[in-house]
C-alpha cells in the first residue's frame, strides 16, 4: 500500500467523518490446543471453514501481495522448511497446507504476505487508579476476505488457556495477543524500505518473522520485563513497532525495532503526565505524514477522555474515531492482562 492509497484514504475518511459507523460483530472463537501434534492443531478450526472459499483467498492474497521473484525462491525451498522454520510454526503450516490441499510454498507465501504492510494504530495507557488498558486497531487490504476469516484463538496446555490472541485463519503468527495475568502485545509494521529483499534474506538467515516473535514471547516470556528483553532483543526479519502492557502500574512500552535489536524504547511515564503512547506505522519522534496522520486524532480523543475516565469501552471509543477507523479496519481489540476476561474484539465493516 504506497503513499497514494494513504492519500485517498485520508480524503475518504475525511468525508465520511460525520457518517455514524455501522454496529461491530465479535469473530468467531476458537480453541487450538498446544498439547496436539503441530501437524494437527489447527484441523478442527478449519473444519467450521469452507475449504473452497479459503483456497480462493489464499490464491488471491498471495497473487496480489506477494512478487513473483519472492514465488521463485520462496516455494522451491519447501522440502528445506524444517531447516529453515522453528518449530512448532512449520509444522503448524505444513498440517494446514495439506489439509487445505495447497502446497508447503504456497503456504509459507501466504504466511509472508500478512507479514506485510500492516497499518495499525496501538494504544496502550494507564487510568487513574493504575490500570493498563491496550487497544489497537488492524487495518490491512483485502477487508472483504479478511473479516471472514478473522478469529479469536485460545491456545489450550494442560487443559488451560496459555495464551490467546487474534488473528486470520492460515496465520501461524500474531499480531495481536494476550499472557493472561502477564502482559499484552500488539505490532504495528514500521517501513523500512526493500521489505520483501531485507526479509526474505534475514528469514533465510534464520530471523523470526515479526508476528512469530509475538507468539513465541507470549507462549515463554513469565511477565512484562522478560517480555520486553524478548522483543526487543530477538533477530526479525523486518522492523516492527512492538506495543506491551503489563499488569503494574507504569507497564507500558513501545518498542521501536530494527531488524537486529532496538532502534528505541519508549515507556509508560504517567508521573510525568504521559499515562499513554499512541503508535501508528511512523516513529514517535518523527511527524506523521498529513495524509495518513491517524496519531493527532488519537491524542485528541484521549485527551478529551481524560485519564481519570480510560477504561474498556472509552478506549474502544477512540479507536472508532475517523481516520483512526478507516475503511482499512480489518479489526479492533481492546485487553487488559490484568482482566483477561475482558478481552475483545470487534470486526469493523466497511462503511
Amino acid at each position: 500500500m504506497g503513499r497514494r492509497f494513504w492519500a485517498l484514504l485520508a480524503l475518504l475518511c475525511a468525508g465520511a467523518a460525520a457518517a455514524p459507523a455501522p454496529p461491530a460483530a465479535a469473530p468467531l472463537l476458537c480453541n487450538v490446543s498446544l498439547d496436539s501434534p503441530a501437524e494437527e492443531r489447527w484441523l478442527p478450526v478449519l473444519r467450521r471453514f469452507d475449504p473452497a472459499f479459503l483456497r480462493a483467498a489464499v490464491a488471491r492474497v498471495i497473487d496480489q501481495t506477494v512478487p513473483q521473484w519472492v514465488h521463485g525462491v520462496l516455494r522451491p525451498l519447501a522440502a528445506e522448511l524444517e531447516a529453515l522454520m522453528p518449530q512448532p510454526f512449520v509444522g503448524e503450516i505444513l498440517g494446514l497446507s495439506k489439509a487445505l490441499g495447497i502446497s508447503p510454498g504456497d503456504g509459507v507465501l501466504l504466511n509472508f504476505a500478512y507479514e506485510y504492510t500492516a497499518f495499525c494504530t496501538s494504544i496502550i495507557a494507564q487510568d487513574d487508579k493504575g490500570n493498563i488498558y491496550h487497544g489497537r486497531n488492524l487495518d490491512y487490504g483485502f477487508v472483504d476476505i479478511l473479516s471472514k476469516i478473522t478469529i479469536d484463538v485460545w491456545f489450550i496446555k494442560g487443559g488451560q488457556v496459555a495464551y490467546q490472541g487474534t488473528t486470520f485463519f492460515g496465520y501461524v503468527g500474531l499480531w495481536t495477543g494476550q499472557s493472561p495475568h502477564k502482559f499484552t502485545i500488539s505490532g504495528d509494521e514500521r517501513a523500512g524500505g526493500r521489505w520483501w529483499e531485507n526479509a526474505i534474506a534475514a528469514f533465510l538467515n534464520r530471523n523470526y518473522p515479526v508476528s512469530w516473535l509475538i507468539r513465541d514471547t507470549l507462549s515463554r516470556a513469565e511477565d512484562f520485563q522478560s517480555a520486553v528483553l524478548r522483543l526487543a532483543g530477538i533477530p526479525i526479519i523486518a522492523e516492527v513497532y512492538y506495543i506491551v502492557g503489563g499488569v503494574s502500574p507504569k507497564e507500558g512500552m513501545v518498542i521501536t525495532r530494527n531488524r537486529r535489536g532496538p532502534a528505541d524504547l519508549w515507556p509508560l511515564d504517567p508521573l510525568g503526565g504521559a499515562w499513554f503512547r499512541v503508535e501508528t506505522n511512523y516513529d514517535h519522534w518523527t511527524t506523521p505524514p498529513p495524509f495518513d496522520d491517524r496519531r493527532t486524532p488519537a491524542i485528541k480523543a484521549l485527551n478529551a477522555t481524560g485519564q481519570q475516565n480510560i477504561n474498556f469501552d472509552t478506549l474502544f471509543k477512540v479507536l472508532s474515531v475517523k481516520p483512526v477507523l478507516n475503511n482499512n479496519t480489518v479489526y479492533t481489540t481492546v485487553m487488559s492482562a490484568a482482566l483477561p476476561d475482558k478481552y475483545q474484539t470487534w470486526i469493523r465493516p466497511v462503511n
